[in-house]
């Protein structure tokens, strides 16, 4: 008999962005940068903030998929702080793709966004993030970044 392999919903992250900086191409595509400006944190045992700094670092391929890695903070409601680091993958209908890139709305059912937050904390009572593992799915809209992260049970 095979293990099981099952998720449990913990917490959304709503990161709010602001807008791309490109460092151009890279022959493998193009390095962006998107800043993260806050956004909340809110789920059955986490809630909070997302600080005001860190970034979202993408590498758009020329199949317009796109490659991220992104790195920023939260704030618990109860002071405490985690680093996040998310990486994941959109991609979709190459048409769909590009409005995203022009900041225009696209339903996130025809998107392809997965990512794999890991989590880093000296609270006590949080450490309990770096001794599982997470998948997400996420969502990209116009001036903002919504994703529902899991724990593998």
């Amino acid at each position: 008999m095979e293990p099981a392999l099952a998720t449990r919903y913990v917490f959304t992250i709503t990161a709010h962005i602001a807008g791309v900086t490109s460092a151009g191409q890279l022959g493998f595509g193009e390095r962006r940068i998107i800043p993260i400006t806050g956004g909340e944190v809110r789920g059955r045992e986490i809630n909070g903030k997302v600080l005001g700094f860190g970034a979202d670092f993408q590498i758009v391929r020329p199949d317009s998929s796109i490659e991220l890695e992104a790195k920023y903070a939260i704030e618990t409601d109860d002071g405490a702080v985690i680093y996040v680091e998310n990486r994941g993958i959109r991609c979709g209908p190459s048409e769909l793709i590009q409005k995203l890139n022009r900041g225009e709305a696209v339903d996130p059912a025809l998107i392809y966004f997965r990512t794999v937050p890991r989590f880093e904390t000296g609270a006590d009572k949080y450490r309990w993030l770096m001794q599982s593992l997470f998948v997400a799915s996420a969502a990209r809209h116009e001036s903002r970044v919504v994703i529902d992260v899991h724990q593998v049970l």
